[in-house]
């Protein structure tokens, strides 16, 4: 008998105006309020008509619906709500760890539960392109809470329409209190707000990660530095807006920070790298530092102050001289420096290498690239002070020539194992009849790549000067034929166990079988890509490796007869054959190819034209464990 009107209150006092939730201008809701009362289905009245509807959870507030969430007993029933919706994803993604079970007033949380909050975080998750969204964050944050928690997450690019922002990043620091690594690959959307959460909730991160992330300034940097003291690995690249400040602000807060990698940073220079070394000075481990503004000041600081310093890289720095690497060398701080790489820096001169190698008395590897002022005195003067070098590799250096390449060979310390020539366009195949002296028994690696000037001298020279070779890469190299490559093998005292010769045009069969007889029990990987060669070099192959496992004979004039003497081998284990471009090689190798397969990982058939595609089909079938290029 009592009368409602739509859209007014239905008790006189306008205290109880609270017990209302409107839906609509027509459209009231009532819940009676009594103390331990359950809800009840609700009723709408609408209009004049009196209608009972099925109760639906969906009504209440996000407000509600929060409160609901975070008093689940675990973490696997809040990510089976979080699978609802969107909307319930979102809300049980934005509950903090100390938001979780709010309503144990004793104190007492149970077993699950702390190990949803605690987790080790040994999860890894990686999101790529179009699936960088905002969404897909809050799914991992809410999924790996109750799985172990999330350790390493890695973010690649971004959807251009709903890419990560600010948003995904608080999801994280909210459901990952664990992470402990964090990559941002160009993420435009991600700014200072979404590293602030970072490190409000992520107190455990030890590497960040920041590439071509432009929103972000030093107030990221700041606050990292504050929440994340245990930060030992910092990258920066591509960031315009990261300045000195940040740096300082790390190099304060973050005693632990052990690897640092900065690339195309304008607004940093030498006062960021300064004070980086100089209070990190006995943590500080590896450096690299590209395409930066920084001056011969920098390179002074990290000759005094890198103590700890065992790899250091530095690449693409124009302003750095001369008188930066001779300072670097002479600082004697550099006493533990294993590792030594320089790219593109007009400084590295005659006088600053032979300075380093004197200041780093236990420098093993060397890689010098693009160093146009460095000639074969400094490579000489160098040799004779790295006396506990082991790796020393040239990459388009070319003022170095024979001289300069022999030389270091020669008057290189006994612990000198690999070395490495790279389109050094200086080499001239010379006859420089090298003098009566103790072979370079230590090296066991030997690479020269598309230098056009090596040849057959040359080749013969290092085999009498370094009979213990085992691995031999002799790629792209025209000069060299069976008159140098020959002595090479003849003069060997150890066995080889890898030979590349892809591109060595001029290479027989007659080299290939000599190389079979005398090393083939050893020898395990083969590249003869491009030589000239026949299905003898197979038949000697077959016969004699035993051991090897890879073998690439592309672009050569092999045909059926040589894929049916490998196939015919009962000891040759091939797991690695590439044939691609050996037109003579046809459907007749079909059932050689299917029983080389039952050993075989991987099989390259590209631009193989006598091979028709049914062929294909029938060895991808049957060969299922294998890789298969066509």
């Amino acid at each position: 008998s009592d009368n409602f009107l739509p859209g007014g209150s239905i008790y006189p006092n306008p205290k109880e105006s609270s017990l209302l939730f409107s839906l609509g201008h027509h459209v009231d809701l009532y819940f009676p309020h009594h103390k331990g009362s359950r809800i009840s289905p609700p009723i709408v009245f609408s209009g004049e008509r009196v209608e009972k509807k099925n109760p639906s959870i969906e009504i209440l507030p996000d407000e509600c619906l929060f409160e609901i969430f975070r008093r689940l007993p675990g973490g696997q029933e809040r990510s089976s709500c979080a699978c609802v919706s969107k909307r319930w994803l979102t809300l049980v993604s934005n509950i903090h760890r100390d938001e979780i079970n709010d309503n144990n007033k004793g104190g007492v949380v149970s077993k699950v539960e702390d190990q949803d909050v605690e987790g080790d975080g040994y999860l890894s998750r990686v999101l790529e392109g179009k699936k960088a969204t905002n969404v897909r964050l809050a799914a991992i944050a809410v999924g790996t809470a109750s799985r172990g928690g999330l350790g390493k997450l890695s973010i690649r690019g971004s959807n251009s329409t709903c890419g990560v922002t600010n948003v995904g990043l608080r999801a994280i620091s909210r459901g990952c209190p664990s992470l402990r690594v964090l990559s941002l690959w160009d993420s435009s959307s991600v700014g200072d707000e979404g590293l602030f959460e970072i490190a409000d909730g992520c107190h455990q991160l030890e590497k960040l990660d920041l590439c071509h992330c432009p929103a972000i300034t030093d107030k990221s940097l700041l606050a990292v530095a504050k929440g994340c003291p245990n930060l030992k690995d910092l990258t920066i690249e591509g960031c315009a807006n990261i300045e000195n400040e940040g740096l300082q602000a790390l190099a304060r807060c973050c005693p632990n920070l052990k690897a640092i990698s900065i690339k195309d940073c304008p607004l940093i220079g030498d006062q960021g790298i300064v004070s980086m070394l100089s209070s990190a000075s006995f943590t500080l481990t590896k450096i690299k530092l590209q395409a930066l503004n920084i001056t011969d000041v920098s390179l002074a600081v990290i000759g005094h102050y890198g103590k700890a310093v065992t790899d250091l890289s530095l690449i693409s720095l124009p302003n750095v001289s001369e008188k930066g690497f001779w300072v670097m060398g002479n600082g004697h701080g550099l006493q533990k420096l294993k590792s030594f790489a320089v790219t593109s820096c007009r400084g590295v001169t005659d006088l600053g290498l032979e300075a380093v190698g004197k200041g780093c008395p236990n420098l093993k590897q060397l890689c010098l690239h693009k160093c146009a002022f460095l000639s074969d005195k400094g490579l000489v003067s160098f040799a004779k002070t790295a006396s506990s070098l082991e790796s020393l590799q040239l990459e388009e250096c070319h003022r170095i020539t024979q001289f300069g390449f022999f030389g270091s060979l020669l008057n290189c310390g006994a612990k000198l194992k690999a070395i490495s020539l790279v389109n050094c366009y200086g080499i001239k195949d010379l006859n420089l009849g090298l003098p009566s002296v103790l072979p370079c028994k230590s090296l066991r690696s030997l690479s020269i790549r598309n230098c056009p000037g090596f040849g057959d001298a040359s080749l013969a020279a290092l085999g009498k000067l370094c009979p213990q070779l085992q691995h031999v890469e002799l790629s792209g190299l025209h000069g060299i034929s069976d008159a140098g490559f020959l002595p090479l093998l003849e003069t060997r005292e150890a066995d080889l166990v890898k030979v590349n010769l892809s591109g060595c045009v001029n290479l027989s069969d007659k080299a290939v079988c000599i190389m079979a007889d005398l090393h083939g029990w050893t020898l395990e990987m083969l590249n003869l890509e491009g030589c000239k060669i026949s299905d003898a070099s197979l038949v000697a192959i077959a016969k004699n490796c035993q051991l090897l496992s890879d073998f690439d004979v592309s672009k050569c004039a092999i045909t059926d007869s040589g894929i049916a003497a490998l196939a015919r081998s009962n000891q040759i284990k091939l797991q690695i054959l590439s044939m691609s471009g050996c037109s003579k090689v046809s459907d007749k190798s079909m059932p050689s190819l299917r029983k080389l397969g039952q050993t075989l990982l991987g099989l390259n058939l590209q631009q193989c034209k006598a091979i028709s595609s049914s062929t294909v089909d029938l060895l991808v079938e049957q060969l299922w464990r294998c890789d298969i290029l066509f």
